[in-house]
């Protein structure tokens, strides 16, 4: 059960993390009592409750931290409404977080900061310094920030760049040296050669290409035509275009192919461009050896228009057949839809390799338009979501020009 998970699993959100973590630092205990005390720090207490148990101490102050989230209204003794909040000051709200530090694993923490932060509408107070410096730092704290960009006080820039910098940091180490191998893995293969280094060879392709040399007295197949993988050189191999969506619902999209972009930018094989769009577009290729630099040079929010956007990347399309081009949208789109489709089937058309992204997170299933997802995949370009562990795999086959390993659907 995961933080994701359990943070709606009731009807008042309570669920947050109290079947992960519940309980810590208190006594264990076992049967009845044990499951009674789970029901009571879930459903919040109050007269409707119906367990009959107390709590106190460490298990005391965990119920009061998901009471000044999750607590629903009540009536007080003289009859009037009441409930629990984290109050509209910093300080409350930092004595918060520490408490659900101390109390929960980090990633339920990091699902109630993402719930405080829709529910109780605390998003001006990460305009604080000291705010910033307490919260639990993850992929969709990065995306609020980054909404808040042009709202920031100069004195809260820099923490909040530092607050970045450590999640791109974390998710650099965590996916550059798996991508950088999968990518030039593929580049090697994508360069055939016909009389290749024995630890060069394709053994599957010169298996196939041999068949007709089987020999069944010898159940063995006779070689004569050896297929071997080329050696990636130190010049450009394959062009990369990121087309992607920066419209509010992309933001984690936004985040992650930041970081995937400064990554295929070291690489020296691949010529990558990086451009941003609304109604608007931004070409932030410039700034792929910094992805903080580039996530702050963003603004989520507004309209899109995809058209115009594909407009702008196929005119930077010098070498078709060598160029993969990668959109990431939802797919409302708010330009052209009909020039739009054009666009991708004259691409094609061209020899690019034309990969749809309707969301590069952890998130699961994303809302998109699935009138426009169905017409891209009726032009041979499927639109399915990706998780950033699978995005090598999706860039390596496009890369090859192998069929794309999208995910099955109902």
């Amino acid at each position: 059960m995961n933080g994701t998970g359990t943070a709606n699993g009731t009807t008042d959100g309570r669920g947050s993390g109290t079947g992960t973590h519940v309980g810590a630092g208190a006594d264990p205990r076992t049967g009845n009592d044990e499951r009674l005390r789970r029901w009571r720090l879930v459903l919040g207490g109050g007269e409707a409750d119906g367990t009959g148990c107390s709590l106190a101490g460490t298990d005391s102050a965990m119920d009061g931290a998901l009471t000044a989230l999750y607590g629903r209204g009540t009536k007080s003794s003289t009859g009037r409404d009441r409930s629990a909040g984290l109050g509209a000051s910093a300080p409350s709200v930092a004595r918060w977080l520490g408490d659900i530090r101390t109390y929960f694993p980090s990633s339920v923490v990091q699902v109630m900061q993402r719930d405080a932060i829709e529910r109780l509408g605390l998003s001006t107070l990460l305009l604080e310094p000291e705010m910033l410096e307490a919260v639990e730092a993850d992929v969709h704290l990065v995306g609020t920030l980054l909404s808040l960009n042009k709202a920031m006080p100069e004195t809260t820039k820099e923490t909040a760049r530092a607050v970045v910098r450590k999640v791109v940091d974390d998710l650099e180490k965590r996916l550059a040296t798996r991508t950088r191998a999968t990518l030039t893995g593929a580049l090697d293969r994508s360069a055939r050669i016909s009389r290749p280094r024995h630890r060069d060879i394709d053994w599957d392709r010169t298996i196939r290409a041999n068949l007709k040399n089987y020999l069944p007295e010898y159940r063995t197949v006779v070689p004569e035509r050896l297929v071997g993988y080329g050696r990636a050189a130190q010049s450009v191999k394959k062009d990369v275009v990121l087309c992607i969506d920066q419209s509010g619902s992309m933001a984690a999209s936004v985040v992650y192919a930041s970081v995937f972009g400064a990554v295929l930018a070291s690489m020296r094989s691949i010529a990558t461009r990086l451009v941003v769009f609304d109604t608007a577009v931004v070409d932030l290729t410039d700034q792929l050896d910094d992805p903080v630099d580039v996530l702050f040079g963003t603004q989520l929010g507004g309209g899109t228009d995809i058209n115009r956007a594909l407009a702008y990347c196929q005119s930077q399309i010098t070498r078709p057949a060598d160029t993969v081009v990668v959109l990431i949208s939802d797919l409302y789109e708010g330009g052209i839809r009909d020039e739009m489709l054009k666009r991708v089937a004259a691409m094609k058309a061209s020899g690019v390799q034309f990969v749809a992204l309707l969301a590069l997170s952890d998130e699961g299933a994303p809302a998109y338009d699935r009138e426009h997802a169905a017409a891209l995949a009726a032009l041979g370009a499927p639109a399915f979501a990706c998780t950033p562990d699978l995005f090598p795999e999706v860039m390596a086959a496009a890369i090859e020009k192998r069929p794309l390993p999208v995910p099955d659907t109902p």
